[in-house]
Parts: structure tokens; C-alpha cells; sequence
């Protein structure tokens, strides 16, 4: 027996439905059993603790500061991975892929040989009197190396799915390129950079292992609420698990606001004139 979908044919055998429970199953089970772990009459307290509010407000901050960094410097590798190709692009793309399947740690010691104090870089930014190992420029700089692939991803396949036609149309016309990259590009392309933008956010919200390697944990400065967790963890069993929860419904309403359907295909407003 084949599903419908509300459009018409799903062309999905039912077998494969049967796959699909399991495979959610599989992701839901463990949350339903956190939640039933909860001390929900010491919740509120537990996630209104002075530690838990700072290891909060530290990670929105940071999270908000390295999405920012991920817009600006990702929004460029995309167009230059998806609109020009060159000599090694398939390096390039594989390398600013990488931290997709990097483990953490990997990232954070490879950022802490090249800003820390004997690092790459961290010796001549020392001598000028800049630290950025463990502090809270490091948090954002290990952020935002292992959200930047998700941009990236995101931002390259809105490209490769609208095409080029209409800024083709636009440069015929006269406009120069930085004009058809403001008026047309990026607006055709909007959907799929906020989403990039957004999954960029959640990845930087749940980074834990190269934020402890490069940052350290030091409370109000770069103990992220990751960090908090893993901390209560080994004192307070009920506060790791309520901080936990609260840490996977900020996650879950922020991935929520990423899947939305794109509007490809459809010129912008007035971006030919």
C-alpha cells in the first residue's frame, strides 16, 4: 500500500515508514527519558541559579557574536565555491568543510597552537598585548570554527539551487557586480542564508569540547552553558539534567526557526531597474 501526501503520490513504500519510526524513536527515546529524569519540583531554581543565568547569558553572547563572524566570513567562501570555479576548489571546499567532522578537541587545539601565547599567531598578538587564549574572544573563535561549515553548506546549496539567470539578466543590463551581488544574489538567496545563519547559532550554543580546550572554563568569563552542564554534572546530578532541558528547548526553537520553506526561483523586487 503507497501513502498519499496531501499533493498527490508519495511514491514512499509503506516498509519504509516503519524505518523512519525507529530512526525517530531512536532520537526522541533519550529526551523523553531526560525529561522524565527532571526534579520538576527544583526546576526553576535549578536554571535560575546565579551560575546557570551567567553560563546563559555567555553562550546567547557568544553564540550571537560568533554567528555574526560566521555571515561574514562565510558568506563569501559560499558565492566563491558556488559562482567561480578554481584551481583547487574541491581542496578549498574540503577544508573549510573539515570541522564538520573534526572532534572538537581537534579544533581546539589546533586554535590554541595558533592564537595561544607560543602559537602561530598568539606570539606576535602577545607582544602587541593582545590574549585571546582562554578568554572570552576565544570562546567565539572556537565557535565560530566549528559552526562556519554550516553556513557554508546552507548559503552554497541556495546558490547552486537559484542559479545565476537573473543575475546574468542584471549585469546585461548594466549593473555592476557589487550592485547584483546587494540587489539580486543575496536577496534570491535570503532564505537559505538565515538558515545557515540560525544552524550556525545552534552549533555554537551546544559547542563544548574546543570552547574547553581553547577557552578553559572560567565562570563568567568562558564557563558556556555547555560547560556549566558538564561541571554539575559531577556535584549536582539534578541541576545537570534541568540545565540540560533547558539547553535542548533553546536548541530545539532556534533549529525550528531554520526549517523554512525556501522561495527560490522567484526574482527579487526591483532587483533589475
Amino acid at each position: 500500500m503507497h501513502r498519499r501526501s496531501g499533493t498527490g503520490y508519495s511514491g514512499i513504500p509503506a516498509w519504509i515508514y516503519a524505518i523512519a519510526a525507529a530512526g525517530a524513536l531512536f532520537v526522541l527515546l533519550p529526551l523523553v527519558a531526560m525529561v522524565a529524569r527532571v526534579n520538576w519540583s527544583q526546576f526553576i531554581p535549578l536554571v535560575t541559579s546565579e551560575s546557570s543565568l551567567t553560563a546563559l547569558g555567555l553562550s546567547l553572547r557568544t553564540s550571537a557574536a560568533s554567528t555574526a563572524a560566521c555571515i561574514v566570513l562565510g558568506v563569501p567562501l559560499a558565492l566563491i565555491l558556488a559562482r567561480s570555479p578554481f584551481p583547487g576548489q574541491r581542496l578549498l571546499r574540503a577544508f573549510v568543510l573539515l570541522p564538520l567532522v573534526l572532534p572538537p578537541v581537534v579544533g581546539g587545539i589546533a586554535l590554541l597552537y595558533t592564537f595561544g601565547r607560543q602559537g602561530l599567531l598568539g606570539k606576535s598578538l602577545e607582544l602587541a598585548g593582545i590574549q585571546i587564549a582562554f578568554s572570552t574572544t576565544a570562546v567565539v573563535l572556537a565557535q565560530t570554527y566549528v559552526a562556519l561549515p554550516f553556513l557554508v553548506v546552507s548559503l552554497e546549496g541556495a546558490l547552486r539551487t537559484a542559479g545565476n539567470k537573473y543575475e546574468a539578466v542584471a549585469a546585461t543590463l548594466g549593473a555592476r557586480p557589487g550592485t547584483v551581488l546587494r540587489r539580486v544574489t543575496i536577496p534570491l538567496v535570503l532564505p537559505g542564508l538565515a538558515s545557515g545563519a540560525v544552524l550556525s547559532f545552534a552549533r555554537s550554543l551546544g559547542e563544548f569540547g574546543a570552547t574547553l580546550t581553547f577557552a578553559g572554563s572560567l565562570q563568567g568569563v568562558t564557563r558556556t552553558l555547555p560547560l556549566e552542564i558538564y561541571l554539575q554534572r559531577e556535584t549536582d546530578a539534578d541541576a545537570a539534567v534541568a540545565l540540560s532541558l533547558l539547553l535542548v528547548a533553546v536548541a530545539v526553537a532556534v533549529v525550528g526557526l531554520s526549517y523554512r520553506r525556501p522561495r527560490l526561483g522567484v526574482a527579487p523586487e526591483g532587483a533589475v531597474r
